[in-house]
Formats: structure tokens, C-alpha cells, sequence
């Protein structure tokens, strides 16, 4: 399984959010490198058909991020598994803080953020069984506080500070990444994020127009993920492993 000095051929991952855009690119990223891939969908046929499309090792998975029941039956019935990569998200509509409301957040702090320690958590098993382990949270350079508060490469802040839902999620999320870090460094899983950059997926209308190609984003992530042992953790970096600051 893997190799003597880091993931790869044989091994196992997970890439929830895994039908369209940056997920299906890592999920195909993967599969080149000799990787078994379970597509999480939480859509079935949808599921199905982006298994079809990426063909031999990839395999489906019903998964739900927002269920804790799908996602428990998802992690039931995958029993080793070396690398999750956490890239389910949704967008919201831009609004500024001040016009939206907890709901706003909730509904996507509830796959964002909630779902990301829902999924994790129910993998942790199988990935502490890994001689290889990895998990890679797919976050935005929307999220950094550090760019929020000033020049922002990823997002124009100086029009009243909009998409606080999702910027927001991102930032907790970057957070959580730390923390999951930290608490599994003994256990030798590396946790790290990863900001894209603007690509062409169905996040929201800006992305959608925006022409970034989702591939270039998934392989940073497939580089990330498939750095020998006793590569990074807890760190944040770009599509070309430049670091972002939080």
C-alpha cells in the first residue's frame, strides 16, 4: 500500500463534495496516482455518473455531510482509509454581515464548518489505522483574516465586506484545522488547508464566470496530499504550496 515514504498506489481516499469542480479534479488526481477513490455525493445518480465519467478505481459513496446518519453508514462501510479530503462547500449570495442573518450563516456554516467535524470525526478511525494518513480541508483565501484586513488577492474587501457567511466559514474552518492539528499530532496525521483560488465551479455566480481552471487548484491539493511522511501540518497554503496567512 502506498509507498515507503508517503501515500499512493493502492492506497484509499475520501473526497466528499466530489461530483463537479475542485473535488472531481482531485478526485481524478488521485485515481492517476494509483489511488482507490471514494466520490462522495450526496446525490446518488449524481454520484454514480461522476463515477462513470472518472472510470477504474474511483468508487461511489452516499454521502451527506449535513447527516450524521449518512455519514456514519458512508464511514461504516469504508473501512480503511488513508486520505480525506474535506472539499464540500457551499457559497451564499455575498451579502454583508449586516444583512444577513443567523440562518444565513447556519446554512452554511452547516457544511462548511459542522460537516467538516461531522466527516472527520466519523473517519478518524480508519485513518489512525493508516500508515499514511492525511486530511485536507479545501478552505479559500477569502477566509484569512490577515488578507481581510487588508489587500485581499482573492476577494475585494472594500465593498462593505460582503460574502460574510461564507468568508466566515472559511476562517472557522482554517481554524478548526489547527486545532485538529494539534490534536493529532501524536497520532502522526498531518491536517492541513488549502486555498484554491477563484475557480469555474457552481460555488456561487462569481465563480461560475471567473474561468479559474478547478484542475490547477487539484494539483496543488494532489501534491499536498501526497507529500512523504513527516511533511506539513497545520498549515494553510495555496494551489502552489505558497503559504497564506491565516
Amino acid at each position: 500500500m502506498g509507498t515507503a515514504h508517503g501515500p499512493g498506489a493502492g492506497d484509499v481516499a475520501v473526497v466528499t463534495g466530489a461530483t463537479s469542480g475542485i473535488g472531481f479534479a482531485i478526485a481524478r488526481g488521485l485515481l492517476a496516482a494509483g489511488l482507490t477513490v471514494y466520490v462522495g455525493a450526496r446525490e446518488p445518480g449524481r454520484g454514480a455518473a461522476a463515477v462513470a465519467a472518472l472510470g477504474a478505481g474511483a468508487r461511489p459513496l452516499d454521502l451527506e455531510v449535513t447527516d450524521p446518519a449518512s455519514v456514519a453508514a458512508a464511514a461504516a462501510g469504508v473501512p480503511e482509509v488513508d486520505l480525506l479530503v474535506n472539499n464540500a462547500g457551499v457559497g451564499d449570495d455575498l451579502a454583508t454581515a449586516v444583512d444577513c442573518t443567523a440562518e444565513d450563516l447556519r446554512r452554511v456554516y452547516e457544511v462548511n464548518v459542522f460537516g467538516v467535524v461531522t466527516v472527520t470525526n466519523a473517519f478518524l478511525p480508519a485513518l489512525r489505522r493508516s500508515a499514511h494518513p492525511r486530511v485536507l480541508n479545501v478552505s479559500s483565501g477569502t477566509g484569512s483574516l490577515t488578507w481581510s484586513t487588508g489587500p485581499n488577492p482573492q476577494f475585494d474587501h472594500r465593498g462593505g465586506g460582503g460574502a460574510a457567511a461564507y468568508r466566515s466559514s472559511k476562517a472557522a474552518l482554517n481554524a478548526l484545522t489547527v486545532y485538529y492539528s494539534q490534536a493529532l499530532a501524536d497520532a502522526g496525521i498531518p491536517v492541513n488547508a488549502l486555498a484554491p483560488g477563484l475557480r469555474a465551479t457552481n460555488l456561487n455566480a462569481r465563480a461560475a464566470a471567473s474561468g479559474g481552471d478547478p484542475a490547477e487548484a487539484a494539483d496543488g491539493a494532489v501534491a499536498l496530499l501526497l507529500t512523504p511522511d513527516g511533511g506539513p501540518t497545520g498549515t494553510f497554503v495555496d494551489w502552489t504550496g505558497t503559504p497564506v496567512p491565516w
